[in-house]
C-alpha cells in the first residue's frame, strides 16, 4: 500500500489519532533492571544466590550500595561465600558442645574418657571465631552500609553481651583450674559452668533461619528436620536432668533407675543414658508402659514439670506439621471446591453439558498451569523486572507477528511490556461473532478455528497456528467481532488489550502507517468466504487500491483541466488536521442528485479534492467537475463534510 500523504489519514478508527511521542529504546535489559543493584554488593566471589543473604544485610529504600563495599584487607564480609562455610562449620560443633555439655552434667565418669579432650579442641574453634568476628563488617541499622571499619567493629562487638557470652562459653575453666591445681576438677560446679556452652545454640537458630528463606532447600524438608532435632534434644534434655536426679539422691535405690539396676553408679555410662533416653521418649510420647516411674518426691515433681512442657511441645509439633501439609494441599482442596462450585452452579441454572465441560475444563487448566501465568507469578515484581521477563519469553513471537513487522524497537519494547499470557484448554472460545472487541491474540503454541456463525449453523473459514493473530479485525476496524475464535488443542496465547495498544499505536504517525499497510496486505490476502463476514471490506480494498493507482500515475498535463492547487501552510495545517481527527466516509454518486439512480459507494474522504474526482472516475468510468450535496448545494471544501455524507460529482 502506499505510503503518500493520504495514507496519514487513516481508513482504520484505531490508527486515526495524532501526536507524537517518542519511542526510542528505553535501554537495554540490564539497565532496566533493579536486579543489578542487589548483585552489585559483592565480596571476593559474586553472590550466587540472593535468598541466602540474610534480610538485615539488605539497605533500605533509596539506600546506593558501592560496587566495593570493602577494600581493606583482613576484612570479611558477612555474606562471603567462605565465612558462610565457616558458620556451617561451625553449627556442627555447636551440634556436639550442646549435646556433650548436659551429658558430661549428668554422667560425671564421662570426664574421665576422651570428652575432655574434645572439649579443648571445640573451643579452639571457637576462640578462633572471637578472633575472626573482630574483623568481619557488619550492616549499621542507621545508614544501611558496609562499616569495614577496624575499630568500629572492635567497639561494637566488645560492648555487646554475645563477646561477653562467646568469651564465657569457650574458656576452658576444668582445664585452666587443673593446670593451677593439680587436680581433675571434676564436680558439679564445672558441669553447670559448662551449660554456658548452650549459649551457641544461637548460631543453630540463625542457621535454620536463613535455610527456610534458601529457595535451594525445600522449605518442607527443612522444617521437618528443625522440628526433628528440637524433638531430639528436648528428650535429650530431660533424660539427663533425670539421671541427675537419681545419681544424686541420698538413697540409689529408691529411685525411678535404682528400683530397676541397683548398681547403677558402678555400671556403663552408656546403659544408664540408654535408660535414661527410653524413659524421657515414653513420657514424651504419654505411652507409659510403667515399667520406669517416678519413686521419690524429687522425680514426681520433675515429671510433672517434664508433662506439662510435653504438652506445649506436642501441640508445636502438631501444629507445624499440620500446617505443613495442609499448606502443600492447599492448592487441591481449593480446586475441589472451585469445581464443586461449578457443578452446583451449573445444575442450578441447567446449562447444557457443553458449556459444563467448558467450565470445568478451564478450571482444571487454570490450576495446572498456575505457575507458569503471568499474573498470579508475576504480580509483586517490578515493573521493569515484568517486562524484562516478557522480553526474553516474547519478543521474538511479536516481532514475527505480521501485523508488527518493521515496527521500531521502541514500540516492540511497549508492546512486550503490555502482554500478558494465558492458557486455553480445547474447544474454548477464546472470542465470540459480535462481542464487542477488548483484546486481540497471538498464538504461542496451539491452533484455532475462525468459525462464523449463523443461528445453530458453524462453518470453519480457517485454522491458525503459532505466530498468527486473532481478534485483531474486530479491533483494529473498532466494530463487534466479526468471527468466533475457538481453540482445536491446548494452546498458548499472548493476550494485548485494545485501549493499550490504541494508546501506544496513536503516538506516532509512520508507526502508524507501518501498521496500516501489514493490516492492508493481510486483508487483500484473505480467502473469500471471510470477506464475505466483513460487508465493507471489497469496497475498502478496492478504495485503497484507487488511492494506490492515483499516487502512481503522471500528473494531468492538459491545460484544459483545472487542478485545485493548496497552499503549502494549507497542506500543513490539513496534515495536522487529519493527524487530530477521525477518517470520515462518505457516499459518493456519478450523477446529478435529482436523479433516482442507487449506484453509490462508499469511499473513505481522500485529502483534496482533486483526488476525490479522481476517485470517481476510477468508480464510475466518467470525470466530473462538479460536486454537490443533496440539498444541491456546492462543495468547494473538504473539512466541511461530515460522516455519511451523500455526494453527487458529476
Amino acid at each position: 500500500m502506499s505510503t503518500t500523504t493520504s495514507d496519514a489519514r487513516s481508513p482504520l478508527p484505531l490508527l486515526s489519532r495524532g501526536g507524537r511521542a517518542s519511542t526510542a529504546p528505553l535501554g537495554t535489559a540490564e539497565e532496566r533492571s533493579p536486579l543489578s543493584l542487589l548483585f552489585r554488593r559483592r565480596s571476593s566471589e559474586d553472590v550466587k544466590n540472593i535468598t541466602s543473604v540474610s534480610s538485615s544485610l539488605l539497605p533500605a529504600f533509596g539506600t546506593v550500595v558501592e560496587d566495593n563495599p570493602s577494600s581493606k584487607p583482613f576484612i570479611v564480609l558477612p555474606y562471603d561465600r567462605r565465612y558462610r562455610l565457616w558458620e556451617l562449620f561451625l553449627v556442627i560443633l555447636v551440634g556436639y558442645s550442646a549435646w556433650a555439655s548436659l551429658f558430661e552434667l549428668a554422667f560425671e565418669k564421662a570426664a574421665d574418657g576422651a570428652f575432655p579432650t574434645i572439649d579443648l579442641v571445640v573451643d579452639f574453634f571457637f576462640a578462633v571465631d572471637i578472633v575472626l568476628t573482630f574483623f568481619v563488617a557488619y550492616l549499621d541499622t542507621s545508614t544501611y552500609l558496609i562499616v569495614d571499619d577496624y575499630n568500629l567493629i572492635a567497639r561494637r562487638y566488645l560492648k555487646s553481651l554475645a563477646f561477653v557470652m562467646d568469651v564465657v562459653s569457650t574458656l576452658p575453666i576444668q582445664f585452666i583450674y587443673k593446670s593451677i591445681t593439680g587436680n581433675s576438677g571434676r564436680g558439679q560446679a564445672f558441669g553447670f559452668l559448662n551449660l554456658l556452652r548452650l549459649w551457641r545454640l544461637r548460631r543453630v537458630a540463625e542457621l535454620f533461619k536463613r535455610l527456610e528463606k534458601d529457595t535451594l532447600f525445600n522449605y518442607f524438608v527443612v522444617r521437618v528436620i528443625k522440628l526433628l532435632c528440637v524433638t531430639i534434644f528436648w528428650v535429650h534434655i530431660g533424660g539427663c536432668i533425670l539421671f541427675w536426679i537419681a545419681y544424686h539422691y541420698p538413697k540409689p535405690i529408691d529411685t525411678w533407675i535404682g528400683s530397676q539396676v541397683e548398681d547403677f553408679k558402678d555400671r556403663s555410662i552408656w546403659l544408664g543414658y540408654t535408660y535414661s533416653m527410653y524413659w524421657s521418649i515414653v513420657t514424651l510420647t504419654t505411652v507409659g508402659y510403667g515399667d520406669l516411674h517416678a519413686v521419690n518426691t524429687r522425680e514426681k515433681a520433675f515429671n510433672m514439670f517434664y508433662m506439662l512442657f510435653n504438652i506445649g511441645l506436642t501441640a508445636y509439633i502438631i501444629g507445624n506439621m499440620t500446617n505443613l501439609v495442609v499448606h502443600g494441599a492447599l492448592r487441591t482442596f481449593t480446586m475441589r471446591s472451585a469445581i464443586n462450585h461449578i457443578l452446583r452452579y451449573t445444575s442450578k441454572n441447567k446449562l447444557p453439558d457443553m458449556m459444563r465441560e467448558q467450565m470445568l475444563a478451564h478450571m482444571q487448566l487454570k490450576f495446572k498451569t498456575a505457575e507458569l501465568k503471568q499474573e498470579e507469578v508475576l504480580q509483586d515484581l517490578p515493573k521493569a523486572i515484568r517486562s524484562s521477563i516478557n522480553e526474553h519469553l516474547f519478543r521474538s513471537v511479536i516481532e514475527h507477528a505480521y501485523l508488527f513487522k518493521g515496527l521500531p524497537d521502541g514500540l516492540i519494547v511497549q508492546l512486550v511490556s503490555n502482554i500478558k499470557a494465558e492458557y486455553f484448554p480445547p474447544k474454548m472460545e477464546m472470542i465470540l461473532q459480535n462481542e464487542i472487541p477488548t483484546d486481540f491474540y497471538i498464538l504461542v503454541s496451539g491452533g484455532v478455528e475462525i468459525i462464523r456463525s449463523k443461528g445453530a449453523s458453524e462453518q470453519v473459514l480457517a485454522k491458525l497456528g503459532p505466530g498468527d493473530m486473532a481478534g485483531e479485525i474486530g479491533v483494529v476496524f473498532n466494530i463487534p467481532q466479526p468471527f468466533t475464535v475457538r481453540t482445536r488443542r491446548l494452546s498458548q496465547v499472548i493476550r494485548i488489550g485494545h485501549h493499550k495498544f490504541k494508546e501506544m499505536v496513536q503516538s506516532d504517525v509512520e508507526d502508524s502507517k507501518m501498521i496500516i499497510t501489514n493490516f492492508m496486505t493481510y486483508l487483500k490476502d484473505l480467502n473469500d468466504d471471510m470477506k464475505k463476514e466483513i460487508p465493507f471490506l471489497r469496497d475498502l480494498l478496492a478504495n485503497a487500491d484507487a488511492q494506490e493507482t492515483v499516487h502512481t500515475e503522471e500528473a494531468p498535463q492538459s491545460n484544459n483541466e483545472e487542478i485545485v492547487m493548496v497552499s503549502r501552510d494549507e497542506n500543513e495545517k490539513k496534515e495536522e488536521h487529519k493527524r487530530e481527527g477521525a477518517p470520515i466516509r462518505v457516499i459518493i454518486h456519478g450523477h446529478p442528485p435529482n436523479q433516482d439512480n442507487n449506484n453509490g459507494r462508499l469511499v473513505m474522504l481522500p485529502d483534496s479534492i482533486q483526488l476525490l474526482f479522481d476517485l470517481a472516475e476510477k468508480k464510475f468510468g466518467r470525470r466530473g467537475s462538479t460536486i454537490v450535496m443533496a440539498d444541491g448545494a456546492h462543495v468547494e471544501q473538504l473539512d466541511a463534510l461530515r460522516e455519511n455524507d451523500n455526494l453527487y460529482i458529476f
